[in-house]
């Protein structure tokens, strides 16, 4: 069997650089040829994985959850596509969380090695693909926005202090999502579409299902006014705090179980896609159910 181990060597202040030698013993005494590429720009993962499609029989990621969003839109969709390794190297790594992958990276490799397979969800929106979250409104260019040397020196601490010069600045997005005949429109100071327990670094969705086919969709209300809303950032803050559980009947957030609908964004607003910046306007989701297979422990 053939594995292909890529990474991002910014990724985790540098450390996975040092542990690739380890990385790639171990690797081979699973599969017979192991390559080794380093990422040297956003969006090589997706270039060279899309370029060695049906080369490899699995992808080891080193990085974070952005570098794991391009291998997700090199396979997504394609026949036999390559099974997944994951070793989280970045600020946040919300999925890994999720699938309880550990940031250690001799414990990460070993479930590379030993662990079984999840058939994971992931989605589409519009010609993205996905596999944990879809989100626009307050707060949510903080993980692409921030300065990676930021990252490197706080860690979380860098999200949490760029987020703070934000609360002043975001005025709410008009939103109206189309499902099943059904039209849905509010004003919203947070849109979220999960397939994730854990966003941001906050365990917010601890039930979710992650190869069920749907996604949990929350659109939090805002005034209609532009500007700062108390209001808003007290009910984004509970949503963080106590968990989508605790708000999904409460007045001001509107909760959805979805599987395809459309949504339309009317302000300059951009989608922020597994934590990279994505696009603006309108689009159509689709979820895809077990549309890529990660190693577990």
């Amino acid at each position: 069997m053939k594995c292909l181990f890529i990474y991002n060597p910014n990724s985790g202040r540098g450390k996975i650089k040092k542990k690739e030698s380890y990385i790639v013993d171990k690797l081979k005494t699973k599969y017979t040829v192991v390559d080794v590429v380093q990422t040297k720009y956003q969006g090589h993962a997706y270039n060279y994985v899309s370029k060695e499609y049906g080369l490899y029989d699995t992808v080891v990621i080193a990085g974070g959850d952005g570098t794991l969003n391009e291998i997700i839109n090199a396979i997504a969709e394609k026949p036999n596509a390559p099974t997944i390794g994951y070793i989280p190297t970045g600020t946040v790594n919300d999925l890994a969380h999720s699938l309880k992958i550990p940031k250690n990276i001799k414990k990460a490799v070993q479930i590379i090695l030993n662990g079984k397979l999840f058939n994971h969800d992931i989605f589409k929106c519009n010609n993205k693909y996905g596999i944990y979250v879809c989100t626009t409104g307050l707060f949510t260019d903080t993980s692409y926005s921030t300065k990676q040397t930021d990252k490197n020196k706080l860690g979380k601490l860098a999200y949490y202090l760029y987020g703070a010069k934000k609360i002043f600045k975001t005025d709410p997005i008009n939103v109206k999502i189309t499902y099943d005949d059904k039209l849905i429109e509010k004003n919203c100071a947070l849109l979220l579409i999960l397939n994730s327990k854990q966003v941001s670094g906050f365990k917010i969705n601890k039930n979710a299902i992650l190869d069920d086919g749907y996604v949990d969709v929350v659109m939090i209300d805002a005034p209609k006014k532009k500007g700062f809303s108390l209001f808003s950032l007290i009910r984004v803050f509970k949503l963080f705090l106590f968990g989508l559980n605790y708000c999904k009947n409460k007045k001001n957030i509107t909760y959805l179980k979805l599987k395809d609908f459309k949504v339309q964004l009317k302000s300059k607003a951009k989608i922020n896609l597994d934590g990279e910046q994505g696009f603006k306007g309108t689009f159509d989701f689709k979820s895809i159910k077990k549309g890529v297979s990660i190693f577990i422990k």
